[in-house]
Order: structure tokens, then C-alpha cells, then sequence
């Protein structure tokens, strides 16, 4: 019989509870994986993972925890905690690179308050003036936020995501803005599997290609993250 690894995903906290029960082997790594990105791409400030009701026969399988936490090192760079884990030798767990608690309570109470402001996101169709759209909510927060010396590049990097989006994806998509720090990261999320491919610089008489040459000149980094519903792209902007 296949093993399967189920999921409850629990809004209703300060951060969201991912509730993992059933058996992780090779065959159920994969859409584990795949539930936490996708709770993950939706930028939350932090998640707790309760697997308190998973079980383990090979210890090597946890590896995909600590896949997901270095897919995810740089965006969202979302606080992780992983709650109620218990393992005989005390250390399978700790391979993951996640902290670990020994209780739901504890891992909320070390991620603290959430600071819901610091965080935004637009939903967008893929239409004409979707662009512009997403350039205001990015000029409007990085005033808000007194860091009006990103908004250019923001604009810029968020004008090349988006219009992509409309030409190529034209999926829903979902514009996601995020301080973190003195710096900024802007990311958008599509609904098409196919990820952006960056070879360099284009021939002068190329058509089009020269979107991810944008991105890569004016952001510190950029990256992609293949989900199980499309992906997303994002960048981070210093000052």
C-alpha cells in the first residue's frame, strides 16, 4: 500500500500551522515538499510545521525539510519552526537545519508577534495595466516605509515580472512586496510552471529578452521557485 503523508493547514494562528500526519518515505517527500512551498509562497512572516504525527522509518527522508528551508533561505525568507518532533537518537531531527521545539506553544511564543505591515501583496490579472498597477502599490509602501530610494528599481524589476506575466504566463497573478530590513523584495507568483531562463546579454537586434538582463542589473539578487500550482520569481533591492 502507498504511503501518504497528510496536511492541515491551520490560518487561524498568528503564523500558519502546517499539521503533517502519516508515514514520510521517498514516495510522500514529494508532495510534502510541495505543501510547504505552497504555503510558503504566499509570504507569510513565519510557519510552524507540527509533526508531532509523522513518522520517520528512514531518516534520510527528512532531507526535504531541509530542501525546502535552503529553497527558501533567501525569499521569502520566512521564520521556520518545526514543533513536537521526537526521534530515539535526538539528532535525525536537527539534520533538517530547522529550530526545533518541543511544543506548538513554544515555537510561536520564540517567533513573537506578527508585523503584518511589513508585508503586501496585489492580486492581478493579466491584462493591460497590470504593470502600472503593481508600480503603484510598490510607490505608495517603499513612502510608507521612508525607503523611496528603491522604489525605482522596485518598478523597474516589478514591471519586467509583470508584463511577462501578461505575455507569456497570462495566468491570475500575485504581486508580493516585503521589507525586510533596509532592503526590499518584490516577487510575483503565476500560475505557469515554465521558469524564466537567464543566459546574459542579448544581440543588439534581439527581439525581447532583455527583462531578466533588467532584473539582474539593478537587484543584489534574484531567483526562481518551481510550486506544484506555477511559480515565483523574485528579487531583493538594496538602498
Amino acid at each position: 500500500m502507498p504511503s501518504e503523508v497528510r496536511h492541515l493547514v491551520d490560518r487561524g494562528q498568528s503564523f500558519p500551522l502546517v499539521r503533517l500526519t502519516g508515514v514520510l518515505d521517498a514516495e510522500s517527500a514529494g508532495p510534502v515538499r510541495s505543501t510547504l512551498l505552497d504555503v510558503l509562497a504566499g509570504q507569510p512572516e513565519a510557519v510552524v510545521v507540527d509533526v508531532g504525527g509523522l513518522r520517520v522509518p528512514r531518516h534520510e527522508t527528512l532531507s526535504v525539510l531541509r530542501e525546502v528551508r535552503d529553497a527558501t533561505r533567501d525569499w521569502p525568507a520566512t521564520r521556520l519552526a518545526l514543533c513536537c518532533a521526537e526521534d530515539g537518537n535526538g539528532t535525525a531531527w536537527e539534520s533538517t537545519g530547522w529550530p526545533i521545539w518541543p511544543d506548538r506553544d513554544g515555537a510561536f511564543a520564540s517567533l513573537g508577534r506578527p508585523d503584518a505591515g511589513r508585508r503586501v501583496s496585489l492580486d492581478l490579472e493579466p491584462v493591460v495595466g497590470a504593470a502600472r498597477r503593481a508600480r503603484e502599490l510598490i510607490t505608495e509602501t517603499c513612502l510608507r516605509w521612508e525607503l523611496s530610494e528603491v522604489a525605482g528599481d522596485a518598478c523597474i524589476v516589478a514591471t519586467e515580472m509583470v508584463n511577462n506575466v501578461v505575455a507569456h504566463a497570462r495566468t491570475p497573478m500575485s504581486v508580493l512586496l516585503a521589507r525586510h530590513g533596509e532592503t526590499v523584495s518584490v516577487a510575483v507568483r503565476d500560475g505557469s510552471p515554465v521558469l524564466p531562463r537567464f543566459t546574459g546579454p542579448v544581440a543588439p537586434t534581439a527581439y525581447g529578452g532583455r527583462g531578466l538582463l533588467l532584473i539582474d542589473a539593478v537587484a543584489a539578487r534574484w531567483g526562481r521557485l518551481a510550486l506544484s500550482g506555477g511559480k515565483v520569481v523574485w528579487a531583493h533591492l538594496n538602498p
